[in-house]
């Protein structure tokens, strides 16, 4: 079955400010006992999002003006620390269909990228101009365009980085790697025929 190709992705945003951002932040440890990823939305940034007693802390991702946004704003290294792919797959169960940071963890980001969720890196200027427009009008929704590699708000365009090889696997539908290799298994079978030592199946 062909992949989504993602050329643009818009929505509205919320800033989730500080470098720095590991993987136990975005999910804690204890909410990893699952057998699928199923669920794990709801247990992002649990930790920050709520006191000891589990009742809601003043958070960005608790304010109901960003209730709904598909896009995370943030700072550098971001899903940095264990390498988790539990991390990129909470995000994207929360809704969240991108993220624009400083930069990011190698591992985290290889993963957003199979998941179909682009993660590019823009300056901290541009990240905090975005951010102050976003404050002022939670209601502004950002353009990622993967094409022209801009990120286009209200009347303002900022450039962004991402890796060419995410871009393009991206933009071709290519992002996931076990996808591919399950709508692949006749080619498997053929390049599997082929082997002296593995030969036709029985």
């Amino acid at each position: 079955m062909p992949l989504t190709k993602i050329t643009s992705i818009s929505g509205r945003c919320v800033p989730v400010p500080g470098d720095d951002i590991d993987t136990d932040r975005i999910i804690p440890a204890r909410f990893m006992k699952c057998v699928t990823f199923d669920g794990l939305g709801q247990y992002m940034f649990y930790d920050v999002r709520h006191d000891e007693k589990g009742q809601p802390r003043q958070h960005p991702l608790n304010d109901p003006r960003f209730a709904g946004a598909a896009i995370i704003l943030s700072g550098k290294n971001f899903g940095c620390g264990s390498s988790r792919e539990h991390a990129p797959q909470a995000i994207r169960r929360a809704g969240f269909k991108a993220v624009v940071a400083e930069g990011f963890a190698e591992i985290f980001f290889g993963n957003s990228t199979t998941l179909g969720m682009p993660c590019v890196s823009a300056s901290r200027a541009d990240i905090g101009a975005i951010s102050e427009m976003v404050e002022a009008n939670p209601a502004l929704e950002l353009t990622l365009d993967l094409a022209a590699k801009t990120l286009s708000v209200a009347d303002r365009q900022f450039p962004f980085d991402i890796r060419e090889t995410a871009r393009a696997a991206l933009m071709a539908g290519e992002w996931d790697p076990i996808a591919q290799l399950l709508d692949s298994t006749r080619e498997v079978d053929r390049v599997a025929t082929a082997l002296p030592y593995v030969g036709p199946r029985t």
